[in-house]
């Protein structure tokens, strides 16, 4: 089956529009226990993350299809982001993992689908999945020429800030420079408030603020950054790049950016500092915009910023597709768990997923007049090129990620040092 495009109009209007459904810092209502859904050849097994108790768009997508087919049933099995990644390799490895799952492009990712499908875990997608990987990023979802995960999503990875809460507290405008941005900090933090909502105890969320900043401090200035690490002709010990990102989190912390107790808080903090207005803004995908606004004041205004450039830099985002859909190669429901995936590249199943996710498509993105929605403060930065894919990606192995997200812990509590942080990025590369 091939990608039908669906008018551009249809999704500018779509995307302007708000949704009552999680989206990929999503929870999930509805449950399952893992393994075979039953006896019935058109039922299977759908494993994915999730982050609060909000219904999650891939819940959402389930029951869309149940609805639309009748005689199948999808047991769904929503399982905790922070322990996502170890969880599946572990129910893959047992030979009990579910029949479709949620998966990452690269091998960055404790989830990512190219260690998945060199162990043999997933099954060889078709055409349509092949259709929709974004050019250039093969490499992160094929394996000798097979395709192994079909792109949803093409994510912004940005601050993601209710831009009502500023104006309340006295903040007119998104701030372009670090001494802004500071006293902006400074000030919301004298009202017992915060500029930043940190997960500082998630180790996802951990990472993806490094790595949003590093967008600006590392990829503006050396796209190639990761190519070099790869070739040996550089290091992270070595990048004053990635050293000004942990100290700028350092100083985040120290100029009272972040809420009290950001070392020890959850996913909840985010949720409730910014739907409650005791934060202005968190480092969250794109789309937890809409997810957070269907909880907050209307007049609470989110829009995806960026986070400001060091002096004399430049502005610089992530965007990438960030999240993919894999079969088990031991599924013994493959054609059932084919058709729900097909399914999902359909205009039907696409406009479903980002209403309730709010994400942009990974189709269509290019095409999208996005001036009044969540992302017209970035609509500049997406149409020069004034971002990077998001960098665990295209690293080697989980295990440099995880030194990241374990080091941001550690700098939060004191407990490590910048040079120890990057150092053990260093030794977990050659791991």
């Amino acid at each position: 089956m091939t990608q039908r495009r669906r008018r551009v109009t249809r999704f500018a209007g779509l995307l302007a529009l708000p949704a009552t459904a999680a989206l990929v810092l999503a929870g999930c209502s509805g449950s399952g226990s893992t393994g075979d859904a039953g006896g019935d050849a058109d039922s299977f097994t759908f494993t994915f993350a999730t982050s609060n108790n909000l219904e999650s768009p891939y819940e959402t997508l389930a029951k869309e299809y149940m609805a639309a087919n009748p005689g199948v049933t999808i047991t769904t099995n929503p399982t905790p982001n922070d322990k996502y990644g170890e969880t599946i390799r572990t129910q893959f490895q047992a030979g009990n993992a579910s029949d479709v799952v949620q998966t990452t492009p690269g091998s960055g990712d404790a989830r990512g689908l190219v260690p998945l499908a060199e162990a043999g875990f997933l099954e060889p997608l078709g055409e349509t999945a092949t259709s929709l990987v974004p050019s250039g990023s093969e490499t992160l979802f094929e394996v000798d020429g097979e395709t192994y995960g079909q792109p949803l999503d093409f994510t912004i990875g940005a601050v993601v800030a209710s831009m009502g809460t500023a104006g309340m507290n006295g903040i007119t405008t998104w701030p372009t420079t670090m001494d802004d941005f500071y006293a902006d900090c400074e000030k919301l933090a004298g009202d017992g408030k915060s500029m930043i909502a940190l997960a500082g105890a998630a180790g996802p969320n951990a990472g993806l603020t490094a790595q949003g900043i590093a967008a600006t401090r590392v990829y503006a200035e050396d796209p190639e950054f990761n190519t070099e690490r790869a070739d040996g002709s550089t290091t992270f010990a070595e990048s004053e790049g990635w050293a000004d990102t942990l100290q700028t989190i350092v100083d985040l912390k120290d100029r009272g950016c972040f809420q009290q107790g950001a070392e020890g808080g959850g996913f909840d903090a985010i949720t409730n500092g910014l739907a409650q207005g005791t934060s202005v803004g968190s480092f969250i995908p794109s789309g937890s915009a809409v997810e957070i606004a269907a909880a907050a004041p209307a007049e609470a205004d989110f829009k995806v910023q960026p986070f400001p450039a060091a002096d004399g830099g430049k502005p610089y985002v992530l965007a990438s597709s960030n999240y993919t859909i894999s079969i088990n190669a031991k599924s013994t429901k493959k054609e059932a768990a084919t058709a729900f995936v097909e399914w999902l590249a359909t205009p039907e199943a696409q406009e479903k997923y980002y209403e309730a996710s709010g994400l942009l498509p990974i189709s269509e993105y290019k095409n999208l007049d996005l001036s009044d929605t969540i992302y017209s403060e970035v609509v500049t930065d997406i149409t020069n090129g004034s971002y990077t894919t998001l960098p665990n990606n295209v690293w080697p192995n989980p295990a440099v990620y995880e030194a990241l997200q374990v080091g941001v812990q550690g700098l939060l509590t004191g407990q490590t040092s910048i040079d120890q942080v990057l150092q053990n990025m260093d030794a977990a590369w050659t791991d």
